[in-house]
Parts: C-alpha cells; sequence; structure tokens
C-alpha cells in the first residue's frame, strides 16, 4: 500500500479520482496540460503534479509513472485525448480492461454489446433513405455531446450534414423521456454489482431553449446543441430499481463473452432515456468513470446505503485497489 500511488489525468473526474484515493491512504499523481493545475493545487488532492505540454505526449512521460509505481485510472478525457492502441502499448499499471474502450468507441460495436446484454435500444438506420421518424445523429467516440444534431427526416438530415464537420457517426432514433444515467460500480474481487449514483446532463441550449419562446427560437435561428457543460443528481423511483440492477447484471454478463474470459471491471455508466411508459431505452454505454459522477464526491443516497464513510466512484476505485493490494490480487483488476 505504501508504494502505490495513484494517477490520473487532471481533467474530467480527476478531483473526485485523487480525494477518493487520498482518503483511502494512497499518494497521489495529476499529470496536467502546462498552464491547468489550479484545481488540483486549490482542492489540494494532488500529492504531485507532473506538467506535460499535452495529454497527446503523455506517452513520453509513462516512465515516470512506472518509477514511481503509480496504478492509472482512465477517464472521459483520457480515452478522447489518447488513442486506444497506444492505450494497449502502455507499461503503466492501469485499472480496468484496456479492450473495453473499444466496445465504448465504435457505436456499432457498443451496439452488439448493449444488445448481447438483451437491452432495449432505440433504432438505428443504417442510410439516411431509411429515415422515417425523427432522429438524434451522433458522432463515434467521447465527444461529451459536441456535434450531436436533430433530424425531422430524410430531407432535413441531408440538408444538416452538409454543414457538420463530423467523422464517423451513427443515425439513431430519437426517443422522447427522461435522460437517466446510471452510475455502476462492479468488483470481480467479490462478484458484486453496486448502483453508486444517478445523474441529467445538463446540455448547453437544449436545456435553456424553454426559457425562449418558440417565434423568437424561429426568429433568432438556433440551431439545438447537446454540448454536455455540467450534471445534476438524479433519484429514479424506488420501483424501478429492480430493472436497472438487472441491466446492469446483463450487461457485466455480455462484456465477458466480447471480452473473455473477464470481461469489464470497475466503473460504467448506461444511459438511458426513460418514457412516459416507464421503459428504459440504452442509447450508450461508457465503460470507465463518467463525469456525472461529480455531483457526488461526498457520495449518493445509493452509496450511503451501501456504505459508513462518504462514498464516490472515484473512492470505490481506490478502495478496490486497496483492498486487491492487501489481498494480493492487484493482477486481477489491473493491466
Amino acid at each position: 500500500m505504501k508504494s502505490i500511488k495513484i494517477a490520473t489525468f487532471g481533467s474530467h473526474t480527476a478531483l473526485q479520482i485523487l480525494k477518493g484515493a487520498k482518503d483511502e491512504g494512497f499518494k497521489t499523481i495529476a499529470i496536467c496540460e502546462k498552464g491547468r493545475t489550479a484545481p488540483y493545487k486549490m482542492f489540494n488532492v494532488a500529492d504531485e503534479i507532473i506538467e506535460i505540454p499535452s495529454f497527446g505526449d503523455y506517452e513520453k512521460y509513462e516512465h515516470l509513472l512506472i518509477e514511481k509505481n503509480a496504478v492509472f485510472i482512465p477517464h472521459g478525457s483520457f480515452v478522447s485525448y489518447y488513442s486506444l492502441d497506444k492505450i494497449k502499448k502502455s507499461k503503466v499499471m492501469y485499472y480496468g480492461c484496456k479492450n473495453i474502450l473499444k466496445w465504448e468507441s465504435d457505436r456499432n460495436l457498443e451496439r452488439q454489446w448493449l444488445q448481447k446484454a438483451g437491452l432495449k435500444l432505440p433504432m438505428v438506420f443504417e442510410s439516411s433513405e431509411d429515415i422515417d421518424r425523427p432522429v438524434i445523429v451522433k458522432e463515434h467516440g467521447a465527444k461529451g455531446g459536441s456535434g450531436y444534431f436533430l433530424a425531422q427526416d430524410k430531407k432535413d438530415f441531408e440538408e444538416k450534414i452538409k454543414t457538420k464537420k463530423i467523422g464517423k457517426y451513427q443515425i439513431q432514433e430519437f426517443v422522447v423521456g427522461a435522460p437517466v444515467y446510471i452510475h455502476y460500480f462492479y468488483s470481480p474481487l467479490d462478484g458484486k454489482l453496486e448502483i453508486m449514483s444517478m445523474d441529467k446532463r445538463y446540455e448547453s441550449n437544449a436545456d435553456s431553449l424553454g426559457r425562449i419562446n418558440t417565434n423568437d427560437q424561429v426568429a433568432l435561428n438556433i440551431n439545438t446543441s447537446y454540448t454536455v457543460v455540467g450534471n445534476f443528481p438524479i433519484v429514479v423511483r424506488e420501483s424501478l430499481l429492480h430493472e436497472l440492477i438487472e441491466m446492469g447484471e446483463n450487461v457485466v454478463k455480455a462484456s465477458r463473452k466480447i471480452e473473455e474470459p473477464k470481461g469489464t471491471w470497475g466503473p460504467f455508466c448506461l444511459e438511458t432515456i426513460l418514457t412516459d411508459k416507464l421503459e428504459f431505452y440504452v442509447f450508450e454505454i461508457s465503460a470507465r468513470i463518467v463525469a456525472g459522477t461529480n455531483p457526488f464526491i461526498d457520495g449518493s443516497p445509493y452509496s450511503y446505503l451501501n456504505y459508513d464513510v462518504p462514498m464516490s466512484t472515484g473512492r470505490r476505485i481506490a478502495r478496490e485497489i486497496k483492498n486487491a493490494v492487501n489481498s494480493n490480487r492487484l493482477n486481477e483488476i489491473v493491466e
């Protein structure tokens, strides 16, 4: 325990990851882009800060983490800035299954995983010729909602796509309902699944258009943006929890089929729409800690039921690593 350190990129969920690690007795390291160290100094969560020119240069500094016996915790910024090929080649101790990231970064592979788990999914259109209802168009990868757009029909899609600078994308049925993002944690050490917390994203002007009447929206020619700017806590109706537990368990089981034999472990998030018929449509999975866990650094109503200390997802990761070290099973949860 005394020799292991916890490291992560200074972005996304680093504050709760590093705070949680310190609460569990670890020394911590924040890898920050030059000039962006202020939050980690202000909130005193990093015992050490390593400044690098950009996150894309991380591989040049990996040897420092190896020398410091650090376990690296991935999050959304890491997945966005660092390619899967580089992640696979990295020699730093890495918490989680590296290969599982390809299943969240490609929306077609992601859909295969969710289908194997037996979850209800929005319809996907392979071609604009097939569009027969309102759709939302999403670029592949961890983009934080950036570049998403709505289209009412085939004609609307073809007009809008001409103005968009996006790469590989998916055309997805637009399901009307309440967004609910469920944060899970699965431990291979004890074989248990936990619901840690839930949130709703606050998405740029998509969540503020209600303050502008329809005539003004038309006059101002406002294009809806889904870029994520923050997160709200949510607690769902208790009668729905049994279904959410089953969904999470099925995702873990399916992961062992797509990445044999161990599948995924640690934190993951199912991003859903809950309709007025109380049906969950799962439109995305994130196979690592998500920014929606940030409102719960002091724990959530769900984690409070399981723990006698404030338990964020970041701290839960650190506790898992501590339990693995103390039981001589660290090799089971790091790659």
